[in-house]
């Protein structure tokens, strides 16, 4: 199965910061943001920025204990010029400091699993930036796309988060609703090269909770497309209707895959 390797990860951070600094070049900073609408763009670019240079202290720190989290965070610059700087900063900072920090730091992780906090972190400010790139895009009204090994990776993480303890510790409303008799849904992507395991998922939603796997299976509902499409939506910066029309294909109980968009409160954040 593909596994992105931490300079990837490293390497596209920096790449899809400055793509969503060029995305929001496009639009005012006071313009809102369609996917997000209780944001303005402003408000869009210093989440993640301030996101990146929060993350990037406790990892260069070596935080462990939540308890000694920082406490302050990076101010957005008041020229709309300078944002692309502060943005690529911030990236470079977080990178470095994963980079120095090693693989399997003993950093906190938020998602209470058993994932490397490093790692963890690395990935998930990845997922952020991608999804927010997307934010920055409808905001400007800009063409957005994405490589389908990232777009992949990032569902696998948003899985894994929307499936951790910490998630249920976090929004246990959320948690809840997830929660079935054994529903199963089946997710794959339909790009070439086939991303194999990689673009698989199989999610069960029993008793205790939603469980996934990398792996192929007969399910309530299939949902097929192309990794971007299939991540939008599950983000939801993409309504299905739309995913209908950019190559998603849905079978077996619709109703079900829809309770799961809507139930993943994954909006902003």
């Amino acid at each position: 199965m593909i596994e992105l390797t931490m300079q990837r990860y490293r390497q596209a951070l920096v790449d899809q910061t400055a793509q969503f600094a060029e995305a929001a070049r496009g639009a005012a900073a006071g313009a809102p943001v369609p996917t997000c609408p209780e944001w303005t763009l402003g408000q869009l670019v210093e989440h993640l920025g301030q996101t990146q240079y929060w993350v990037a202290s406790i990892v260069e720190k070596r935080v462990s204990d939540p308890s000694q989290l920082p406490t302050s965070f990076a101010a957005l610059p008041a020229d709309q010029d300078a944002w692309a700087s502060w943005l690529a900063e911030g990236a470079s900072l977080l990178a470095a400091a994963c980079a120095d920090a090693g693989e399997d730091a003993p950093v906190w992780n938020p998602a209470g699993d058993a994932r490397s906090g490093t790692r963890f972190w690395l990935r998930r400010i990845l997922c952020e930036t991608i999804i927010h790139r997307a934010d920055a895009a409808a905001t400007a009204g800009v063409d957005y796309r994405l490589d389908a090994e990232l777009a992949a990776d990032a569902i696998t993480d948003h899985l894994a988060m929307m499936t951790s303890p910490g998630w249920a510790a976090q929004r246990p409303d959320s948690a809840e609703a997830l929660r079935g008799q054994g529903q199963t849904l089946y997710l794959h992507t339909a790009d070439e090269p086939d991303l194999g395991e990689a673009g698989e998922w199989f999610v069960e939603r029993g008793a205790e909770g939603a469980t996934w796997q990398h792996r192929h299976g007969t399910a309530d509902v299939t949902v097929h497309g192309p990794a971007t499409t299939l991540l939008l939506v599950l983000t939801r910066r993409r309504p299905i209707s739309a995913g209908l029309d950019d190559g998603l294909r849905v079978s077996g109980d619709r109703d079900l895959f829809t309770h799961w968009v809507e139930n993943t409160a994954h909006q902003a954040g």
